[in-house]
């Protein structure tokens, strides 16, 4: 089935069930603006669409501003891939806003609504439901973990920094202690913006290194060092610790997601993040600071992450402004076989510390064992049975005795080969990003059209698939990639490079990118390794000479390049 059919039925399939559930909708729950316990109110409200077993229910909000403090959240917890890190959060604890579990039929209209946050919690959680849309609402944080401050001056001795109005700080001996509502950090991992390019890149702390620190009345910072950070007046820092405790949302084990209409003005500490899931669409997302906010950061690290999920991924008319890490990110997750306890039974394991815990496998699911040095599938089998034996490890019964042959052989990994979506990705812009734009591994069919990338620091779409470490799945077998906008990206700009260190078969197959615009600051529009199938045609080429190749690839076979045309830039 091609994308577009596999589109076509399920947009069909979607909207008789929503026109249905509108038509049979005779109750709307309004979340009253004078009440000033909004958490409350909203958990008394989810009861009581759960008691509806199913029948169609509108929760909505008058419009206007409402709080939302980390003591009065749902306290629950979820290993969230990514996210959860053993060595620092080993609890997994998520403090959860609105607390959408076990319903169905159900839409959340935030009436153009403000939530804003007070402390580090996940705004939404959305655990095995089915028919949810949420849509008609900002969200945004009183005390962003993300702290920001200008730069005023810089000498090679000195900064003056002016913080931002929502970062608050003290200073113990020559250290700033940044601090929200129940939470501080110092040091940390840090970014510069620079207004004069709309970029955002990663640099060293201007926490690091300091001899003397001045707090003035004006609210400003003047900080000596050895030898100052080179950066210049009007760019901004960007500061955050690196543990990711909490998502902006999830959604876990559930069907038919819809989140439309929505603006994330700050995303801590992660982003959305879909787990298990099938059929999510993002539509008119906005993550971005708030105009007129005076900041520039919008996102703690990634904007959307779907990890493990099937059926359609649709993401269309979003902005991805102003992140710590990837916009956008695609994947399953391989698991280490670490035993062959039988000829029908393995033990495998989570060997990222920040993915671990979740229910990765269920029971008949396909799964494909595969070698982890070449990327190569070996056998297909279908599991039975699944133990979880702790948080990293898991026994799995399988269907078919396993060859002694391939149980002879070193390290291997699972797939989860039920767990992989359709993707489209079109008509969304993105921009002050400090890595890539899109990061996709599924084997069902992708597109990824008429999007803008606008000087992103590395590659604007990267397609990997590794086993040894981010262990983030699988192969591609059939993607479009066509009329976008590659506005001086970094390089290769589309970058195929799946981390094999041997060649037993092409790893990737069927990639086809046309009718692209590529305007480089170098050489590189494409890289391609290890591809079955790779055509390259009626792309626009903007680049600075005329003498380098825009297009490599490597253990590659079956590739078509032409009708490419490449203009120099004067």
């Amino acid at each position: 089935m091609t994308l577009n059919t596999y589109l076509q039925r399920l947009a069909l399939t979607l909207c008789c069930c929503l026109v249905s559930a509108t038509a049979w909708c005779s109750d709307t729950l309004l979340i009253n603006s004078h009440s000033s316990n909004v958490h409350q109110q909203l958990e008394e409200s989810l009861r009581l669409v759960k008691s509806r077993k199913g029948k169609p229910t509108v929760l909505k909000f008058e419009t206007r501003q409402y709080e939302f403090y980390r003591e009065h959240t749902v306290q629950k917890p979820y290993f969230v891939s990514n996210t959860t890190n053993k060595n620092h959060n080993p609890s997994a604890i998520k403090h959860i806003a609105i607390y959408i579990k076990g319903i169905k039929n159900l839409t959340i209209d935030g009436g153009n609504s403000l939530f804003m946050t007070h402390g580090k919690m996940t705004s939404f959680f959305i655990d095995s439901c089915e028919n949810i849309v949420l849509k008609n609402f900002s969200i945004d944080a009183v005390d962003p973990t993300v702290v920001e401050a200008e730069v005023l001056e810089a000498t090679s001795t000195y900064l003056v920094l002016k913080p931002h109005s929502s970062a608050k700080y003290t200073i113990q001996n020559n250290r700033i202690i940044w601090s929200g509502h129940q939470w501080q950090f110092e040091g940390g991992i840090a970014q510069i913006y620079d207004p004069n390019l709309n970029t955002s890149d990663r640099c060293t702390s201007p926490m690091s290194g300091i001899q003397k620190i001045e707090n003035r009345q004006d609210g400003t910072l003047k900080i000596w060092y050895e030898k100052a950070p080179h950066v210049r007046a009007g760019q901004v820092y960007q500061l955050r610790d690196g543990f990711r405790d909490e998502v902006v949302g999830s959604i876990l084990k559930s069907k038919n997601i819809i989140l439309e209409n929505i603006n994330l003005h700050f995303l801590g500490n992660f982003g959305i993040v879909g787990q298990y899931s099938e059929n999510i669409t993002l539509s008119n997302l906005n993550c971005e600071p708030a105009l007129n906010s005076g900041r520039t950061c919008a996102g703690f690290a990634d904007f959307v992450q779907m990890s493990g999920c099937k059926g359609l991924i649709q993401i269309e008319n979003c902005r991805f402004e102003g992140a710590q890490d990837d916009p956008i990110n695609i994947h399953g997750t391989h698991l280490k076989i670490d035993e062959f306890i039988s000829d029908k039974q393995i033990k495998v394991s989570f060997r990222h510390p920040e993915s671990y815990g979740f229910e990765a496998f269920f029971k008949g699911d396909k799964i494909e064992i595969v070698d982890s040095e070449s990327l190569t599938a070996l056998k297909e089998f279908a599991v039975k049975q699944v133990n979880k034996i702790s948080q990293t490890e898991i026994i799995l019964t399988l269907d078919k005795s396993i060859s002694p042959e391939l149980r002879e052989r070193k390290a291997l990994v699972v797939e989860n080969i039920t767990w992989t979506p359709h993707v489209s990705i079109r008509n969304c812009y993105f921009a002050r990003i400090p890595t890539r734009g899109i990061l996709v591994t599924t084997r069902k069919p992708v597109e990824i059209s008429h999007n803008v990338f606008f000087r992103t620091p590395m590659s604007a779409i990267l397609i990997a698939n590794d086993a040894r470490s981010w262990y983030e799945s699988g192969p591609v077998h059939q993607v479009r990639i066509h009329d976008n906008q590659f506005i001086e990206c970094g390089e290769p700009v589309i970058y195929i490079n799946p981390e094999s260190s041997k060649l037993e078969k092409y790893v990737h197959r069927d990639i086809a990118i046309f009718n692209n615009r590529f305007v480089l600051k170098n050489q590189t529009a494409v890289y391609a390794k290890s591809v079955e199938g790779l055509h390259i045609y009626n792309n626009l080429i903007s680049k600075p000479k005329a003498d380098v190749q825009s297009i490599a690839t490597k253990d590659c076979i079956d590739v078509t390049i032409e009708g490419n045309q490449e203009i120099i830039k004067q």
